[in-house]
């Protein structure tokens, strides 16, 4: 493969059974998305810092910003060597001084097109490095109350992505409230000799009373945390949006994969897409979800989630905010 090209047709390392360890953790990857530019929390996050900066390079809950909260977690689980931050230029003022994010671990965009280009971008420099790469991506803005069980359940989905080399394994969260704004995850029957089930179909940020509908269904909410081999979601793009797959292939195929100019270009033809709406609702019979419980989640896209949060945690602000007006800030003390 040239640098910096996709393979679409890689040798498929077949698994003795469900609990080997072939690949091992040598050959497992982490990617953690955060090129998005957090329009939803922004009159939150432009409370708490006095700028305009995306909610992953924001401290909204504890200390440390979401991107490095979420740079520790998915370090538990990956070699820290062999995970990539996908980040957007425009961006660059809020993460060019962060001493813990190293150069040779940044994918920086030219421009934010989607979760769609931002997948098949990395996935060119995860195969570049390892043809058998077994690849987890993680969004940058997520909670989770047990990080301990995060990590056992996407341990428990790399075994099955080894051992299920066509097929992507999603994270399914068990819901406990009809929430309309989260994806949802119609599971179908089980695979046989496996904790994963096949995915029916997608519920895209359904009508409340749909919702309530998903809820009493046993449906999950999507995560958006996926694992599988490089050539599995590379398989998905091709089948659900072959032109995206095009543009890459006939730009990457030559070019050296440091070729700013060339990277700059390529945007510019790229359109804008949803990886979950526009390819994995595409592909559902490619797909397997891993029921995941008591992970006490939550995706913290609006500033109510993060208040809820919050209150569960028993923290107290050191402003107050009305989600609704995106106003009424008044200090008050800490905890």
């Amino acid at each position: 493969m040239k640098p910096g090209g996709i393979s679409i047709n890689m040798p498929i390392l077949e698994c003795a059974g469900k609990h080997t360890r072939t690949a091992g953790l040598s050959h497992r990857w982490g990617v953690i998305l955060a090129g998005g530019d957090g329009k939803r929390l922004l009159p939150l996050t432009r409370r708490i810092t006095g700028d305009d900066r995306p909610k992953q390079f924001c401290c909204v809950i504890g200390g440390e910003t979401l991107l490095h909260q979420t740079q520790s977690r998915v370090a538990s689980i990956v070699p820290p060597h062999q995970i990539f931050v996908v980040l957007t230029k425009a961006h660059q003022p809020f993460y060019a001084d962060q001493d813990d994010l190293p150069a040779e671990c940044l994918l920086i965009q030219p421009g934010n097109r989607g979760t769609g280009p931002a997948v098949l971008y990395s996935l060119t420099r995860v195969q570049h490095r390892d043809s058998k790469a077994l690849v987890a991506f993680f969004p940058s803005d997520h909670y989770f109350s047990d990080e301990p069980a995060l990590h056992a359940y996407v341990d428990s989905a790399f075994r099955e992505a080894e051992c299920q080399p066509e097929r992507v394994i999603l994270l399914g969260i068990s819901p406990d409230t009809p929430e309309a704004d989260y994806g949802w995850i119609q599971p179908g029957a089980p695979l046989r000799g496996s904790s994963i089930f096949r995915v029916e179909r997608f519920w895209e940020k359904p009508c409340q009373s749909l919702a309530c509908t998903l809820l009493s269904r046993g449906c999950l909410w999507n995560s958006f945390i996926m694992v599988g081999r490089a050539h599995a979601f590379v398989n998905l793009i091709q089948r659900a949006f072959p032109a995206l797959l095009q543009s890459f292939c006939a730009m990457t195929s030559g070019l050296a994969l440091a070729d700013q100019m060339a990277l700059n270009d390529l945007y510019s033809q790229t359109p804008t897409v949803n990886f979950s709406e526009q390819v994995l609702s595409a592909c559902p019979t490619a797909l397997g979800v891993l029921r995941a419980d008591g992970l006490g989640w939550s995706d913290l896209g609006d500033p109510g989630r993060v208040l809820s949060v919050l209150a569960r945690k028993g923290i107290q602000r050191e402003w107050n905010f009305d989600p609704a007006t995106g106003s009424n800030v008044v200090r008050t003390a800490s905890a």
